[in-house]
């Protein structure tokens, strides 16, 4: 039986694509005491004696650190998620736990790691490389041959010209126009995107 961890927004748009792929969930897990249930999907507390009854998990949570905490701590099978309306090449490779949304295009030779976000009409463009819990948000556009490390956050419709390198858990705000490379764990905003100085 196939299980969600996290009952908000995102596990919405995830029991859709479940849905529309014809394998409905069972029922999600969440840590909130207070949710019993989302639609008429049944919510439940999690405890490893569940894991007998799982055939398959997506970790719906939007937030990289939490969705790789919990990866780490479940040991259970986890599947993918593909929106039918999604073009996925033949020739792109897609991760475990992975998760893409209504029209994203996904082109040849893109490898995308586990427990990614691919969010609702994002580009991934040809031999581009996503490390895992990447979370690639809605209208992003990322072209050829970029490399994007683990945990990085991309912007709602930011884009990243062709061949950039983007560090492990860097965060590209909405709307920026990534030009040159960025460093782990860097924010990164503007047209054409600057590094934030820390104070």
């Amino acid at each position: 039986m196939i299980y969600l961890y996290g009952a908000s927004g995102h596990a919405k748009v995830i029991l859709e694509i479940l849905e529309h792929q014809g394998t409905k969930a069972a029922g999600l897990f969440d840590d909130n005491q207070e949710l019993h249930s989302l639609w008429e999907y049944e919510v439940h507390r999690y405890a490893p004696e569940w894991n007998s009854k799982i055939s398959g998990m997506l970790i719906a949570l939007g937030n990289n650190n939490v969705r790789k905490l919990i990866a780490e701590k479940l040991n259970v099978p986890f599947i993918k998620g593909i929106h039918p309306g999604a073009s996925v090449s033949g020739r792109a490779v897609l991760g475990d736990g992975s998760v893409v949304m209504a029209g994203v295009t996904i082109n040849a030779d893109a490898v995308i790691g586990r427990h990614c976000i691919i969010n609702t009409n994002a580009s991934v463009d040809h031999d581009c490389a996503i490390e895992d819990y990447v979370h690639i948000s809605p209208n992003v556009a990322v072209c050829g041959g970029v490399t994007i490390g683990e945990g990085a956050h991309i912007g709602a419709g930011a884009v990243i010209k062709p061949g950039i390198v983007i560090g492990r858990w860097a965060t590209i705000g909405a709307g920026c126009v990534v030009i040159r490379d960025v460093a782990e764990n860097a924010v990164v905003i503007g047209n054409p995107g600057k590094e934030m100085t820390r104070q």
